[in-house]
This record gives structure tokens, C-alpha cells and sequence, in this order.
């Protein structure tokens, strides 16, 4: 099967080739692996064995996501899958992500050695000390790693798995204040893998998770503007009908009005 070289050591699928079981093998042997920690890549190696025999990927653009620096990549979300095959199609794209996370995953048995292995972000909701997940994120960002964010902050409140059109801004004030590019990725499938509030996967028949990722979302004009509540809106806008005109491609069809 013909794949397209990305870099000399790296490759991804062809743009829109659906893969079966060992495309997928082949595919996460391809993973960056650099930078994950010990905890992290058991658990990354281990999801993506059960990925792979459940799941098809379909990836498109995964070139937009820059091979080194700062970068934000925002994802809409609709299931709790979301985080492990965001993972995946970053790894798959040359970077290991790190994700904003609450802060209680840090006292649970074994997930805390993965959360930390993989220098993830603990968010202390409501506490006098959520700030400093803003200010821990900009500081990785700007030593140039890739930050995963789903600016919605939940699933899709839409019946139909459209993106808000308004999302929170974490997102666009990291964008903003580092410089570095965000990149928009739609994902479509996962809620069919595991539905929201369910416990187990639906492994038969196997689900078809399509990713897409485009352009960094222009954001020039407001990079040397003061970061008031309607420039933060207006990014964090712009990032969200990136999304959502990107998860239209996917799914052929227009979002509502």
C-alpha cells in the first residue's frame, strides 16, 4: 500500500485512505515517540492496540501541523474516546501532545504516573490556583511543545455533533499571548465508538473515525491587540468555524444556520 513520506524517518496515510487493520499497525509504528515518558507511551501503546483492532482511521492535513515549535491544536469533542484518538492523529502527525486535564486525574492510581509522565496540565477548577494552568500552558507552549484543546470544554450540546459556535477561550489567550499558530481539527466517529455516558466501546463492527486538520486560523490582526474579552470571543470564534467548516468536509453536509 503507497503512503506518503513526510519526512526522511516519517510518514502518514495517503489523504483520505481509509485504514484497515494493518494500515493501522503500520501507522502507529510510525508514531513520534520522543518526549513521552515512561507512563505515557505504556499507556499511548497500549490504546492504541485496542484502537486498532476497533476502530479505521481516515486523516487528512495532517501536514498543517507543524513538525517542531509552538503549537495549539483545538478539536471539537464528542466523546470521551476524543482524547486517545486526538493523541493518536498528533503522534501520528510527527508530535506528542499535552493536554490541559483535571486536576483529581493526579490522585488516581496509575492514571496520575501517566498524567505526569506525559507532562499533561492539571486544571484546578473553581481554586484559588486555576491560573496557573493558564500561565503552565503558555510556559509549554512557548518551550515549544504541542498543546491539545478541546475549546468547547464538553461534548457538543448539538443533537447533530456540531461544534458551538462560541467555545471557551483558554485556546485563543494561549494563541495569542505565545505567538504560536492554532491549528483547527475536526474528528468524527468517536461517538460511535463510545457514546457519551457509556462505559465500553461498541468494538462491532468496527467504527470509522475520520480526522482533518487545516490552516492555522488567522489570528494576525489581533496578535497586537490588547487581550480584552471581545478579542479573546473573536479568536475563539474564528477557531471554532475553522472546526466547523472542516468537520462539514468530513461529513459532506452543511451545519444549521
Amino acid at each position: 500500500m503507497a503512503l506518503r513520506t513526510r519526512t526522511r524517518d516519517h510518514w502518514t496515510p495517503l489523504e483520505g485512505e481509509l485504514l484497515g487493520f494493518r494500515g493501522m499497525q503500520r501507522y502507529g509504528r510510525s508514531f513520534a515517540r520522543s518526549g513521552r515518558g515512561a507512563w505515557y507511551h505504556f499507556a499511548i501503546e497500549v490504546v492504541w492496540q485496542l484502537l486498532a483492532v476497533t476502530s479505521r482511521f481516515r486523516v487528512r492535513g495532517a501536514r498543517n501541523i507543524p513538525e517542531s515549535g509552538g503549537v495549539v491544536v483545538a478539536s471539537n469533542h464528542l466523546s470521551n474516546a476524543d482524547p486517545t484518538t486526538l493523541t493518536a492523529f498528533c503522534l501520528g502527525s510527527g508530535r506528542v501532545p499535552r493536554y490541559l486535564a483535571k486536576a483529581s486525574l493526579w490522585n488516581a492510581p496509575v492514571i496520575k504516573a501517566v498524567m505526569r509522565s506525559g507532562k499533561h496540565i492539571p486544571v484546578h477548577r473553581g481554586a484559588p490556583t486555576a491560573a496557573g494552568a493558564y500561565r503552565d500552558a503558555v510556559a509549554a507552549v512557548r518551550a515549544g511543545e504541542c498543546l491539545a484543546v478541546f475549546p468547547e470544554g464538553g461534548f457538543s450540546a448539538d443533537p447533530d455533533g456540531w461544534p458551538a459556535k462560541n467555545g471557551k477561550t483558554g485556546a485563543a489567550r494561549v494563541a495569542l499571548e505565545t505567538g504560536a499558530p492554532v491549528i483547527p481539527v475536526a474528528n468524527w466517529g468517536t461517538h460511535e465508538l463510545l457514546p457519551a455516558g457509556a462505559w465500553f466501546p461498541r468494538v462491532l463492527p468496527r467504527r470509522k473515525i475520520e480526522f482533518a486538520a487545516g490552516e492555522p486560523v488567522d489570528l494576525s490582526d489581533l496578535r497586537e491587540r490588547e487581550l480584552t474579552r471581545d478579542v479573546l470571543q473573536e479568536a475563539t470564534a474564528r477557531i471554532m468555524a475553522a472546526v466547523t467548516e472542516l468537520l462539514a468536509g468530513i461529513r459532506g453536509e452543511r451545519p444549521p444556520a
